[in-house]
C-alpha cells in the first residue's frame, strides 16, 4: 500500500475537475486545494526524513508500478484540458469563473504536467523522454528540456544560473528574469548542439524549431475548433502553468551559491545547494520533487527512491506552503535569509 501514496497526486486534477463540472465559486477550487488545505495538512502530518534501505532501494528502482504513474498524467493532462475547453466555450460563464478556471486548469498544467515532464525528462529511454515533452506542450514551455537537462543542472547554484534566484530577490523580479533568461540559454545550448555537429540553425534537428512550430500549432489548432475563448484559456492556462513552475524553481535554490575553487571553476554541485523539504505531503503530491538536493547530486535516479541529505539546507515549510510566502518578499526574506548557509547568499 506504501508504494500506492503517489496516487495523492492525482487529487489535484482530480479536484479541477470537480472545479470545472460545477463552476461558480467552485472555479477557484484548486487553489483553494493546492495553497490552503495542502499546506494546512503539511501542518498537521509530521516530516519524514527517513530514508529507504539498500534492498528497498533495489525493489522499487525497477518497479514498473512508479513509471505508470507517471505516464497515466498524460491523458489525465490532455483528457481534462479538453474537457475544460468544452465547457468554457459551451457555457455562458462569468469572467470571475473563467478566471478561476484558468488558475485550476494552470495548476494541473504546472504540477501533473511540467513536473511530471521533469521527471520523465531525465530518463534514457527515447520513449519516456517523448512524453515529458509532450506533457510540456500545452504549458508553452518545451525549451524548458533543453535548458534544464543543459543549462540548469551544470549551472545551478551560480550566478550563470538563470534558474537560481539571488539573495533579496523577489519571486515577482524572479518571474521576469528566470523566463527570459531561460528562453535565451534554451535557444544558445541548442546553436552550441548544432555548431558541434556542423550543422545549421535551419537544421531538421533544431529541438527549439520544432518546440516553436508544434506550440502555435496546438495554439491554432485550439483557436480553430474552440475560437478566441478557447484559444485565450489554453494561453493562459499555459502561462499559469509555467510561473508556478518558476515559483517552484525560485524555492529551490534561493540565495545558494557554489564556492569558486582556486583554478576560478565552481565547486561541483553538492547536497547543500538545494533547499530540501521532508513535509510528507508536498512530497507525495510533487512526486518527491521537494527531495531536490538528491536530484541535482544524481539526476538520474527515479523519484521513488531520492534520498534525504542530513547536511542540505531544509525549508521551514513544504513547497505548496513556502510557494505562497514567496509571495510575500518580506515575510519570505525574513523566513529564509537567515537560513542560508554562512557566506553562501549572493
Amino acid at each position: 500500500m506504501k508504494d500506492l501514496k503517489y496516487l495523492a497526486a492525482y487529487t489535484i486534477p482530480l479536484v479541477t475537475f470537480f472545479a470545472i463540472h460545477f463552476q461558480g465559486v467552485f472555479s477557484y477550487l484548486t487553489p483553494f486545494y493546492g495553497f490552503i488545505i495542502i499546506p494546512i495538512l503539511e501542518l498537521i502530518f509530521p516530516i519524514d526524513n527517513k530514508n529507504l534501505g539498500p534492498e528497498e532501494v533495489e525493489s522499487r528502482t525497477n518497479k514498473i508500478l512508479f513509471d505508470w504513474l507517471l505516464y497515466l498524467n498524460l491523458p489525465i493532462v490532455f483528457g481534462l484540458l479538453i474537457f475544460a475547453l468544452v465547457t468554457v466555450t459551451t457555457n455562458s460563464l462569468e469572467s470571475y469563473e473563467f478566471v478561476g478556471l484558468i488558475i485550476s486548469m494552470g495548476i494541473v498544467l504546472g504540477v501533473n504536467g511540467i513536473n511530471v515532464a521533469h521527471e520523465l525528462g531525465h530518463r534514457q529511454t527515447t520513449n519516456e523522454r517523448f512524453l515529458g515533452k509532450a506533457l510540456l506542450l500545452p504549458a508553452l514551455y518545451m525549451h524548458f528540456y533543453i535548458e534544464h537537462n543543459y543549462g540548469h543542472h551544470l549551472h545551478a547554484a551560480t550566478k550563470e544560473d538563470p534558474a537560481t534566484a539571488r539573495y533579496n530577490q523577489s519571486v515577482y523580479s524572479y518571474w521576469v528574469t528566470s523566463i527570459f533568461r531561460q528562453y535565451i540559454s534554451a535557444w544558445k545550448i541548442q546553436k552550441k548542439l548544432l555548431v558541434n555537429n556542423n550543422l545549421s540553425v535551419l537544421s531538421f534537428k533544431n529541438d527549439m524549431l520544432w518546440y516553436l512550430i508544434l506550440q502555435l500549432l496546438y495554439l491554432g489548432i485550439i483557436a480553430f475548433v474552440f475560437g478566441l475563448t478557447g484559444f485565450l484559456f489554453a494561453l493562459f492556462s499555459g502561462i499559469v502553468g509555467f510561473v508556478l513552475l518558476e515559483t517552484v524553481n525560485y524555492i529551490e535554490h534561493y540565495g545558494l551559491l557554489r564556492a569558486k575553487t582556486k583554478s576560478g571553476r565552481y565547486e561541483r554541485v553538492k547536497a547543500i545547494h538545494s533547499w530540501n523539504s521532508n513535509h510528507i505531503i508536498g512530497r507525495i503530491i510533487l512526486y518527491e520533487l521537494t527531495r531536490h538536493s538528491d536530484h541535482h547530486y544524481k539526476s538520474s535516479k527515479k523519484y521513488q527512491i531520492l534520498e534525504c541529505h542530513e547536511e542540505s539546507p531544509q525549508m521551514p515549510y513544504g513547497y505548496p506552503t513556502s510557494m505562497v510566502l514567496s509571495l510575500v518578499p518580506p515575510l519570505w526574506f525574513k523566513i529564509m535569509n537567515k537560513r542560508i548557509p554562512e557566506g553562501m547568499n549572493f
